[in-house]
């Protein structure tokens, strides 16, 4: 092989190998633009991104690009300052089932296999007084001032929705927050989707919005890295010393400190958002029937009680989100126990550790006609209660599948 090739072959090696797997720069991430109104009829003006209203509510307006310090950008009457650069983005969701999304196809694809960091910036307006679909002319201001949240989306084509990739807590804070959130594609992706959504599960639609700015690019990570879901409480900063001015200049300096004071709270403040990790249960509907029980492992109470202990959640949740995406479920949560104790207290127990569940998912929003509960004791035992690990797979709960469809 001559020396010509020979280095054409290393260039195209190295080039293929950066091309499989690497950072991915989002064009424009911190929304950037002319500040704009969004009116029904009317295209986003947004350097980068896409508004995919045009294909999901085409009769609906686009997301507005706000600068917000003064009333003249600050628009539907938003007192939020931006948290970097001079402009930022409001999606809002809306009470007639319709809601505003943005796209962009981003350079190089996300890999199927790799694992993403990608963080962004969001909160909400106090007030927000926007219309059902954008059209300032003619339809009258309400309120969205409900939480809504953040789904990040991964697809092929503008607006993709192939994998959720992640989604937010509710946005009910009016100061900037740092969202973080890691992610493994599942295939390999061209496109990315931000958008505003319900809280979820979804009882009924409604007005919310919420505002994002100063976005970061998709970073390749290790996948071990894990983010727990949880608010670091903002630092108490001393205050400066002030200092008097003419009469003048307080108006010019009382706006700048605004802004300053909106623009610093962003470091105070930040949520990491845990990626999704291997299902315990590996709940499929493709794969379960009516009839159906379905034990659940790594379900921990304290001896005895129906305390349910926090390392228990993990798989509880993943209960929550099969019957969240699957809204036809019945399920019934039986309970169970070995076989040593008085059966009073063995039906006792039982019963409450299936309420103690069936509560649980109630609190986190599954509807309350979707579930029943019920001891069983020890009256249903599928192994001898002669040895520890018979006891063990004895003292259970169980979900069994009552209807679906």
């Amino acid at each position: 092989m001559t020396l010509y090739k020979l280095t054409i072959t290393i260039l195209l090696s190295t080039l293929l190998v950066g091309i499989q797997a690497q950072d991915i720069r989002l064009k424009n991430p911190s929304f950037e633009g002319r500040p704009y109104m969004g009116e029904a009829g009317y295209n986003l003006n947004l350097e980068g991104w896409y508004d995919c209203g045009i294909i999901n509510f085409p009769t609906a307006s686009p997301p507005d690009v706000h600068a917000g310090v003064n009333r003249d950008t600050a628009f539907w009457d938003n007192t939020v300052a931006t948290s970097h650069g001079k402009t930022y983005l409001g999606m809002v969701v809306r009470d007639n089932e319709s809601w505003e999304s943005v796209s962009q196809r981003v350079s190089t694809p996300l890999k199927k296999g790799k694992c993403y960091a990608f963080s962004i910036y969001i909160t909400r307006s106090e007030t927000y007084n926007s219309n059902r679909m954008g059209d300032r002319k003619n339809a009258p201001k309400a309120s969205f001032t409900e939480p809504a949240v953040l789904r990040i989306w991964a697809g092929n084509g503008y607006c993709g929705t192939s994998q959720l990739l992640g989604e937010s807590l509710p946005i009910d804070h009016s100061d900037w927050r740092e969202y973080v959130f890691q992610f493994e594609p599942d295939d390999d992706y061209q496109v990315i989707t931000l958008e505003a959504f319900y809280k979820t599960p979804v009882l009924f639609s409604y007005n919310g919005h919420i505002l994002l700015d100063n976005a970061s690019h998709l970073d390749l990570v290790e996948c071990e890295t894990n983010y727990e879901v949880y608010v670091r409480e903002r630092i108490a900063r001393p205050e400066p010393p002030r200092k008097k001015m003419p009469a003048h200049k307080a108006a010019a300096q009382k706006r700048k400190t605004f802004i300053r004071e909106q623009q610093q709270a962003q470091v105070d403040t930040i949520t990491y958002v845990r990626p999704k990790k291997d299902n315990v249960l590996a709940l499929d509907r493709k794969t379960i029937k009516k009839g159906q029980k379905i034990r659940i492992d790594k379900l921990y109470f304290d001896a005895n009680d129906s305390n349910i202990k926090q390392d228990s959640y993990e798989v509880l949740d993943e209960i929550f989100f099969f019957m969240r995406d699957n809204p036809d479920i019945k399920i019934e949560v039986g309970g169970h126990t070995n076989g040593l104790p008085k059966e009073s207290f063995c039906d006792s127990l039982s019963e409450v550790r299936a309420k103690a569940v069936t509560d649980y998912l109630i609190s986190r929003g599954v509807e309350k006609e979707r579930l029943e509960y019920k001891g069983y004791g020890k009256r249903k035992r599928i192994a001898s209660d002669k040895t520890p690990v018979g006891r063990k797979r004895n003292q259970r709960v169980e979900i069994k599948i009552i209807s679906m469809g």
